[in-house]
C-alpha cells in the first residue's frame, strides 16, 4: 500500500489565448498539471478554485476517486459548467501526480492501451467560415486527413434556404481534396433550418454534423437522427454521465463529445467511454483548448474501445497570442502523421509544460481581460445564436 503524497499547493494560471492552467504540488515534490478552462466565464473558474483549494489542501493526492467524490457531492449544489470544469482541471493534475509517482502513463493506470495512436482531425475557416479550401489543402500538407469547420454565419429562427448553399458548397469543396469533412452546426441553427441543411449535407456525406441543434433539445435531436443517415455528435456543453443520459436512451447521437476540461476530467471522461460504448456510440473528446486538455483526452482516447477521432486546436482561429504547442518543452509529442498522433509514452500526462513560461505567460495576461465570445445580432437587432 502507498504511503499518503499530500496536496501542499494549488495554483492556478490564466494563459492566453483563452486557457486556465492548474498547478498542483504534493509533500513528495511532485507536480501534475490539469487545465480546467472554460471559455469565456474564466473569472468564474478563479472563483471556484479558490474553493476547491480551501477544501483539498492537506488531502492525499492518490485518493482521487475520493476527492472527486468530494467535490462533486459535498456540497448541496452540484454540476453545470463551473463547478465541473474546476473540477475537471484538478482531477487531471491529480491523475498527472498519480502517473509521475508510479512512473507510467496515465492510460497505464487505466487498464491500459487498446491503440498504438489515436486518430486527429483540426480546425478550417473562423467563426464565420471562409477560406476553407485553401485552409483545408493546408492542413492536408500538416499531415491530417479530417478536418471540421463551422457550418454558417448566423442564421435566424427561420431564415433564406439560400443562406445553406454556401455551406454545401465548401464541404463539396473540401472533400475534393480527399479529406473527411465534420460540419459543426455549433447549435446557431434552430429545428427548422436545421432539418433543411443535415437533409442538403447527407448526399455529400459528411463525417459527422456537430450539435445540430442547443443541447437543450434532446426529443428534437433524436427526431433529427431518424431523418438522416448522417452521424450525429454532441456533448461538450453537457457535464456528466447524468447529462448524457437522456440522448443515449432516446438513440438520439452516434457520436459523444465530451470535453475533459469540462465534464470532470479524466475520471468522468473514461466512465463516459464505457457508458457510451453501452449504447454503440463512438467516442471523440471535444477539445479546442491548450495541451493539457489535448494530452489529458488522449489518454482516455488510448485506453478506450470506442474512440473514434480526436479533436486539436493546432493553429484554430482561437488561438491569438499562443498556440496548441507554445507552452510545451517538446512539442514534437503532438506530431501528427497521416492523421495520427503516437501515443504519449512519457510518465502522467505525457508532456513537459514550460512552467517559466507559464507563469511569465500569467503574469501579463492577468490584468487583460479575459476571452469572451462575440455575441450576435441579426438585422432586426435580435439576439443570434453564436
Amino acid at each position: 500500500m502507498s504511503s499518503p503524497n499530500k496536496i501542499t499547493k494549488i495554483e492556478v494560471f490564466r494563459v492566453p489565448p483563452r486557457w486556465l492552467f492548474v498547478r498542483v504540488e504534493t509533500e513528495s515534490g511532485i507536480v501534475g498539471w490539469g487545465e480546467g478552462t472554460l471559455e469565456g466565464h474564466t473569472e468564474a473558474i478563479e472563483g471556484a478554485y479558490k474553493d476547491l483549494t480551501e477544501r483539498f489542501i492537506g488531502w492525499d493526492a492518490e485518493q482521487i476517486q475520493d476527492i472527486w467524490q468530494h467535490a462533486y457531492r459535498s456540497r448541496f449544489y452540484r454540476g453545470g459548467p463551473v463547478l465541473m470544469s474546476a473540477l475537471s482541471g484538478l482531477d487531471i493534475a491529480l491523475w498527472d501526480i498519480k502517473g509521475k509517482r508510479y512512473g507510467v502513463p496515465i492510460w497505464q493506470l487505466l487498464g491500459g492501451k487498446v491503440r498504438d495512436r489515436v486518430k486527429v482531425y483540426v480546425w478550417v475557416g473562423g467563426d464565420k467560415p471562409a477560406d476553407v479550401l485553401d485552409g483545408a489543402a493546408e492542413r492536408r500538407a500538416q499531415g491530417f486527413t479530417a478536418v471540421k469547420m463551422n457550418a454558417t454565419d448566423a442564421v435566424d429562427w427561420i431564415d433564406s434556404p439560400s443562406l445553406l448553399q454556401d455551406t454545401i458548397s465548401r464541404v463539396r469543396d473540401v472533400k475534393t481534396l480527399g479529406l473527411d469533412v465534420g460540419i459543426d452546426f455549433h447549435g446557431r441553427l434552430h429545428k427548422g433550418m436545421t432539418k433543411q441543411l443535415a437533409k442538403a449535407l447527407e448526399p455529400l456525406k459528411p463525417l459527422f454534423i456537430e450539435e445540430p441543434l442547443l443541447p437543450t433539445q434532446p426529443e428534437e435531436i433524436a427526431d433529427l437522427a431518424r431523418m438522416v443517415s448522417t452521424p450525429i455528435a454532441l456533448g461538450e456543453r453537457l457535464y456528466s454521465r447524468h447529462d448524457f443520459r437522456p440522448y443515449l436512451e432516446r438513440r438520439a447521437i452516434d457520436i459523444a463529445q465530451p470535453d475533459v476540461a469540462h465534464c470532470g476530467g479524466i475520471s468522468e471522461l473514461h466512465r463516459l467511454a464505457s457508458y457510451t460504448e453501452t449504447y454503440d456510440v463512438a467516442l471523440a473528446p471535444h477539445c479546442p483548448l491548450g495541451p493539457i486538455a489535448l494530452a489529458a483526452c488522449m489518454q482516455v482516447d488510448l485506453s478506450a474501445p470506442n474512440f473514434f477521432i480526436q479533436e486539436m486546436s493546432l493553429q484554430m482561429h482561437y488561438n491569438e497570442g499562443a498556440d496548441l504547442l507554445t507552452y510545451l518543452v517538446d512539442p514534437t509529442v503532438f506530431t501528427v502523421k497521416n492523421g495520427y498522433v503516437e501515443a504519449l509514452d512519457g510518465p502522467g500526462l505525457g508532456i513537459e509544460i514550460n512552467e517559466e513560461l507559464v507563469r511569465e505567460a500569467a503574469s501579463k495576461h492577468i490584468s487583460e481581460k479575459a476571452w469572451r465570445n462575440a455575441v450576435w445580432k441579426g438585422e432586426d437587432g435580435g439576439l443570434r445564436e453564436w
